[in-house]
């Protein structure tokens, strides 16, 4: 049995919401409250959810941008949910980010040289020369050409300067890249040269995925295995596969059905999801989603669901779903 790479338990994040004369705490942002996911060595985990269910925030704690509020982030063994800047640095080397938009994550004063160079140079890597060589043989990995190093990001088409965040992530050969709707601000046609770019990637250096998105098509070409996320919590777990072919919870249902078919012979049911995400600032009882599935009853208002296993690693939490026998 495959050890995890990564081992996520009851993880939260709550963020204070202030206001007030005195601009204290009057509330709680339940961004991501109590998430569990695993990731192995060498594995793709696609995270979908809509807008504002807390897939970003979930990220940012896996790679200690934020300090979560509570719950376990246990990599390689050791737990870093509460370790200082100090003791996060080894880790920083074998967790990285690919962010969303790729202008807004590099500094657009320094040149892409300098960019490249600067993880080195915080973890004491080299001297100038091998830091040098080691930026051209970046460029190369992600197909751009050596005098790229010379160039500011404004040079760059937005895939190029994709492609340059995907090497700065690269740069310290991590283990675990989270990537961060890394095509969604992209054209279409530079979407599947970046989705392609990734997978290369990781085959030749076994790197594994956190990959978050809100495209389930995007995320059925790239994952081996797909969690879907609500109002902060996981609702369903299970291969790439499982997922597509049979969904078991309601919203999954309801995203699968969502995705456009290109044949016009196809007639698809839609399941509408109806009314608006609820606030996480005051979620619903009961089950989070049962202000908008039209499947729900009485218990659902009043009572949470568990994630439990319905079929072989087949996870999902609704009241309408039984366990495996």
């Amino acid at each position: 049995m495959t050890t995890p790479l990564l081992e996520v338990e009851n993880l939260k994040m709550h963020f204070p919401v202030k206001g007030g004369l005195f601009n204290r705490a009057k509330a709680k942002n339940y961004a991501v409250d109590g998430v569990n996911l695993t990731i192995n060595p060498g594995e793709t985990l696609g995270l979908v959810g809509e807008s504002g269910c807390g897939k970003s925030t979930l990220g940012r704690c896996i790679t200690r941008l934020y300090r979560p509020t509570d719950g376990v982030i246990n990599f390689k063994g050791t737990n870093i949910a509460q370790l200082s800047s100090r003791q996060l640095l080894p880790y920083r080397q074998n967790v990285q980010m690919i962010f969303q938009d790729p202008m807004e994550s590099l500094n657009a004063r320094h040149t892409v040289g300098e960019l490249l160079e600067e993880p080195f140079i915080i973890h004491g890597i080299g001297d100038r020369q091998s830091r040098q060589k080691s930026v051209a043989g970046l460029l190369d990995t992600v197909g751009l050409p050596a005098r790229s190093a010379t160039r500011y990001p404004f040079e760059f088409s937005g895939g190029q300067r994709q492609r340059i965040g995907i090497a700065r992530a690269l740069a310290l050969k991590p283990e675990l890249v989270i990537c961060d709707e890394p095509v969604s601000a992209l054209d279409v046609s530079i979407q599947s040269q970046i989705l392609n770019l990734l997978m290369d990637l990781q085959r030749e250096f076994n790197l594994a995925y956190l990959f978050i998105a809100h495209d389930l098509a995007v995320v059925k070409h790239i994952s081996d295995r797909v969690a879907i996320m609500y109002l902060g919590k996981i609702s369903e777990q299970a291969s790439s596969e499982a997922i597509y072919a049979a969904p078991q919870h309601p919203y999954t249902q309801s995203l699968i059905a969502a995705i456009p078919n290109p044949d016009p012979h196809i007639k698809v049911e839609r399941v509408p999801l109806q009314g608006d995400v609820p606030s996480p600032i005051s979620p619903p009882p009961g089950c989070s989603f049962h202000t908008r599935c039209p499947q729900a009853t009485d218990r659902c208002a009043v009572a949470a669901p568990e994630l439990i296993p319905t079929d072989d690693q087949h996870w999902a939490a609704c009241h309408l779903v039984g366990p495996r026998p």
